[in-house]
């Protein structure tokens, strides 16, 4: 759908950015959000330095110009995009209904959903890895970024505080250590998924055996916080 009528983009294309703004399109909550899911999936394939603004453009109908007017340039656009696709996974996770499981199926529930939600979204994971290899120069520069993403610390928190009040959860747990490696472990099914197939001849990815391997994960995290697949051992440290 059109963000202008032909006639709007037209004129808009040959006026420079400080136009469009006088122009105040209609809908503009609506129009930054329709150039950002574009440019999710630009900025996955190609990166930061090979996304082209004009195909954002194309792919929204619009124009640079109009782009510009609603971001300012490449990089807040490509912020922007990492900001929605972060919080994406995050509102997910807010969903997740943990409260009435025992602290050992709600780790289990939260590592099915993060491995699931990989292979769904291989395109946040691609945007992952690029700004990792950028040093995360643009993520850092996102103000809501580390606020952003304190959800999932605080899930994790009270889903362990129950297991060590229960005293099926070792004591010595840190939240953000546990985030990393439910996140490692299920990121790399995705990442590595044609170089690990291609050595060891396994399907990899969305085509492997989702299900064993993600259980597998889950039995090794809570394995680590005390606890394995009917057992509850209570360790204290």
């Amino acid at each position: 759908m059109s963000l202008l009528s032909k006639g709007e983009a037209l004129r808009l294309g040959r006026r420079p950015a400080r136009n469009a703004a006088m122009r105040k399109p209609k809908a503009p909550e609506a129009n930054r959000a329709h150039i950002v899911r574009a440019a999710i999936d630009e900025f996955a394939a190609r990166g930061f330095k090979g996304a082209s603004m004009d195909a954002i453009a194309h792919r929204t109908d619009t124009t640079r110009a109009l782009i510009n007017y609603y971001f300012g340039s490449k990089e807040q656009l490509y912020i922007a995009v990492l900001e929605q696709v972060y919080s994406g996974i995050r509102v997910a996770e807010g969903r997740l209904d943990l409260d009435h499981l025992a602290p050992d199926q709600a780790i289990r529930r939260i590592v099915e959903f993060t491995y699931g939600y990989y292979l769904r979204h291989t395109g946040f994971v691609r945007l992952v890895v690029a700004e990792n290899q950028a040093g995360g120069r643009y993520f850092c520069k996102s103000k809501a970024m580390r606020s952003l993403n304190r959800p999932i610390i605080d899930t994790l928190s009270r889903v362990i505080a129950r297991g060590q009040e229960q005293r099926v959860f070792r004591r010595d747990v840190d939240p953000v250590e546990i985030h990393m490696a439910i996140a490692a472990l299920g990121m790399f099914n995705v990442t590595n998924q044609y170089t690990f197939g291609a050595i060891f001849q396994r399907k990899m990815g969305a085509k492997g055996d989702v299900a064993r391997r993600r259980e597998m994960v889950a039995d090794m995290i809570l394995a680590y916080l005390g606890t394995t697949a009917g057992e509850r051992p209570w360790q204290p440290r």
